[in-house]
């Protein structure tokens, strides 16, 4: 037996938990500061490809021309490095999930610099899944080099949550996601497998906090008069994004398994970031980037937007997300399902306008991020986030039960990894 494996099943005395506790906060710090430094050089270099650039070449940045050129130079870049970095840029981000097994330290350089080319080109993935993987890999390497005795499963963790934390600005989400994971595994209380985890969560979220972290949010009115058909109308706005996003998880393989005909990176991805300008010519800048901003712009100039414009533009933002990831481009599906969750209540909402916007929304977002990453309680806590208002929890528990019964038997948006 390794000395890992002998640290993880060690009993988790009360000393051994309190010392946990100091690696697990620098991990949940440095965890935070990745996620910033990464999302800053991507701010930067987004600005010069949409703001500067154009500008000095008298073009628009919202031109049908320009998207299509950014989006392929961007799909020929990442392939690039995917091709020619060590580690290849870690793994085809279409056969893994939110955490994963840590990559070699030396993959680190080549999957930051997919995630932050990809970030600023506009392509339709987040950030999640490669700096979880980014921080995962530097956290191991930095503990395990400093003998520090905390087992590397148990880094995993930390690093995990406390860059989760940090991208939702609270450790809630984090919890949530590692009750998921832990839930069914190892011996003794629950919470003591939690205890590093929710150290690095907090520290994490924390510091984004101290920073000054992006809002979540979108600007919705506040959940005040529930209503008896609220139970109808929650279920059914969240049953008809899930159903977009099934959508996508149907295309998934089929589309992932034509672009990986090619073989040469280079042309894969510079096949998807031509076919990504395209959509993104379709549907317009907002169904660009991760969809976070574009999301929050689309909820303030909904009334400017028909429901069938509206169900247009998830359509979009899902074919591309489809695309984005399937081509191998470097990022996470959460945040740009959430823009697809929020289209179609939005859509709901023009079509029904007595449904609540907010509680749609939330409903929406639910549904979306339930089909996606497979995970009730993070679809939850989605859902309440991104309308910022708890009163509509209660709601969104009942509406989640149907729509679990709806997805659980379907595929996950994944592809097995050959």
């Amino acid at each position: 037996m390794t000395t890992d494996q002998s640290a993880a099943t060690a009993p988790l005395t009360t000393a051994r938990l309190a010392a946990l506790a100091v690696p697990a906060a620098v991990v949940g710090v440095l965890s935070a500061l990745g996620l910033v430094l990464v999302s800053w050089i991507a701010g930067r270099l987004q600005g010069w490809l949409w703001g500067a650039l154009p500008e000095a070449l008298g073009a628009r940045a919202d031109s049908p021309w320009w998207i299509v050129t950014v989006l392929t130079a961007t799909g020929l870049a990442v392939g690039a490095v995917v091709r020619w970095a060590p580690g290849h840029a870690g793994d085809d981000p279409a056969t893994t999930g939110l955490v994963a097994a840590p990559l070699p330290v030396g993959t680190v350089p080549g999957l930051a610099a997919a995630l932050v080319l990809g970030l600023a080109g506009g392509v339709s993935l987040g950030p999640e899944n490669p700096i979880i993987a980014v921080n995962v890999a530097l956290a191991v390497w930095l503990v395990t080099r400093s003998r520090v005795g905390v087992p590397v499963p148990a880094v995993t963790l930390m690093a995990s949550a406390g860059t989760i934390g940090a991208m939702f600005g609270t450790p809630v989400g984090a919890a949530l996601v590692m009750t998921e994971s832990l839930g069914g595994q190892g011996r003794g209380p629950l919470f003591d497998r939690l205890f590093g985890p929710l150290v690095a969560a907090g520290t994490g979220s924390l510091t984004m906090s101290l920073i000054g972290s992006p809002q979540l949010s979108v600007d919705v009115p506040g959940y005040t008069d529930p209503a008896w058909g609220d139970l109808v109308a929650a279920p059914a706005v969240a049953a008809a994004a899930a159903l977009v996003c099934l959508l996508g998880v149907w295309a998934f393989p089929h589309v992932h398994a034509a672009f990986h005909r090619i073989g040469h990176p280079v042309l894969m991805l510079g096949a998807g970031g031509l076919v990504l300008g395209v959509l993104g010519a379709v549907g317009g800048p907002l169904t660009l980037f991760k969809g976070l901003d574009e999301m929050q712009e689309l909820t303030a100039d909904a009334a400017g937007y028909g429901a069938w414009a509206l169900l247009g533009l998830a359509v979009v933002k899902m074919a591309a997300l489809v695309v984005a990831s399937s081509a191998g481009f470097r990022g996470g599906r959460i945040f740009p399902a959430v823009f697809v969750g929020v289209a179609v209540a939005l859509s709901a909402h023009a079509v029904v306008p007595d449904v609540h916007v907010g509680l749609a929304v939330a409903a929406g977002v639910m549904g979306a991020t339930l089909v996606v990453a497979r995970d009730g309680w993070l679809a939850l806590f989605m859902g309440v986030a991104m309308v910022a208002d708890v009163a509509v929890l209660p709601v969104l528990c009942l509406a989640v039960l149907p729509l679990w019964l709806l997805v659980r038997g379907r595929p996950p948006m994944l592809v097995t990894a050959p």
